[in-house]
C-alpha cells in the first residue's frame, strides 16, 4: 500500500466531494457556528468590556463561525478518502495563460468588477442605519484589526466555503451543468451575507470567482480576487469616509469609468475562456485515494 497525500488544509479535505445536500450540511454548520461565535462573543463582552468587545469580538467570531464546518468536512475527507478518490482544492491550470498573467487579470478584473457593481447603490434602498454602522465598524476602526478580518480571514474562510467546498462539490459531485453550479454557489456566497445590500454584489462577485476557478481551479487565485475586492472597499472607506459609493467619489465622471470597467471586465473574461477545462466539470485536479495500491 502506498500512502499518498500530505494533511496541510486544502489538501486533507480533498476526499470530501459534497453534492447539494452536503451544501445544506455546510450551511447548518455555519448557522452553529455563528452562534459558537455570539457566545465567545457574549463572553469576551463581560470579561473585557462592552468597548473591547465591539474592537476585538469579531477577531474571534468571525473565524469560530467556519470552524464546526471545517472539523465537519475533515471528519467526512479522513472516512472516504481510503477507498474514495476526491478532487483538489486548490490546482494551478493556468495554460495557455501564464500564472503571473492571470494573477494579474484576477487583479484587474476584480477591481472593474466592483467598479461596476456599485452602480447598484443608485437603484437600492437606503440602507438602514444599524446595518450601516455595523459594516462602518468592519471598515473605520483599528485599522490592523480591519484588514486583518477584512481582507485576510473573509476571503481564506470564504472562498473555502464557496468555491473550495461548495463549487467544487457541485462541479464534481454529480451531473450538474458548471453554469448551475456556478449559480447556485454564487447565491450560497450571497446567503451567507445575510442582508441584499451586501448580497446582491455578493453574487454579482461570486458569479466572477466562481467562474475562474471554474476554469483554473485555483482557490488561491480566487481569495486573490476576494482579498482585492475586499482591501478596496477598506481603502475607500478610509480615504472617502462620507462616500457611499463610488459616485460620491467622480461625481458625473462615474459613468465614463463604468464604461471602461465593463470593457476591461470583458476582455479579463475573454482571457480566461481561452483556458480549456480538463473535464466537462471544470479544471479541479483529481486526487487518488489516500492508500492505493
Amino acid at each position: 500500500m502506498k500512502r499518498r497525500g500530505n494533511f496541510n488544509v486544502f489538501s486533507s479535505h480533498a476526499w470530501y466531494v459534497p453534492g447539494v445536500g452536503g451544501m445544506f450540511a455546510l450551511l447548518g454548520f455555519l448557522v452553529l457556528g455563528g452562534l459558537l461565535g455570539s457566545l465567545v462573543t457574549l463572553i469576551f463582552s463581560a470579561v473585557a468590556g462592552q468597548h473591547a468587545a465591539m474592537e476585538y469580538g469579531m477577531l474571534l467570531s468571525y473565524p469560530l463561525m467556519f470552524l464546526p464546518a471545517m472539523f465537519y468536512v475533515a471528519a467526512q475527507s479522513r472516512n472516504r478518502s481510503i477507498e474514495t478518490g476526491g478532487f483538489a482544492l486548490d490546482s494551478s491550470n493556468f495554460a495557455p495563460q501564464k500564472e503571473w498573467a492571470c494573477k494579474a487579470l484576477v487583479v484587474v478584473g476584480t477591481i472593474a468588477a466592483a467598479f461596476a457593481i456599485d452602480a447598484l447603490a443608485g437603484v437600492m434602498p437606503p440602507m438602514p442605519e444599524y446595518l450601516k454602522q455595523l459594516l462602518q465598524g468592519m471598515t473605520t476602526g483599528t485599522l490592523w484589526v480591519n484588514f486583518l478580518l477584512v481582507s485576510i480571514m473573509a476571503p481564506l474562510c470564504e472562498e473555502w466555503l464557496c468555491r473550495g467546498m461548495v463549487l467544487r462539490g457541485l462541479l464534481n459531485s454529480g451531473r450538474m451543468k458548471p453554469v448551475w453550479a456556478i449559480l447556485i454557489s454564487a447565491l450560497f456566497f450571497a446567503l451567507i451575507h445575510a442582508n441584499p445590500w451586501q448580497a446582491v454584489p455578493a453574487f454579482i462577485l461570486g458569479c466572477l470567482f466562481g467562474y475562474v476557478y471554474y476554469k483554473t481551479g485555483s482557490l488561491w487565485l480566487t481569495m486573490l480576487m476576494h482579498f482585492t475586492n475586499n482591501t478596496l472597499a477598506l481603502a475607500v472607506s478610509r480615504i472617502w469616509p462620507e462616500a457611499e459609493s463610488w459616485a460620491d467619489v467622480l461625481g458625473g465622471h462615474y459613468w465614463i469609468f463604468f464604461v471602461l470597467a465593463l470593457v476591461v471586465l470583458g476582455l479579463v473574461i475573454l482571457a480566461f475562456s481561452k483556458i480549456k477545462p480538463q473535464s466537462p466539470s471544470g479544471n479541479c485536479d483529481p486526487v487518488p485515494a489516500l492508500f492505493s495500491e
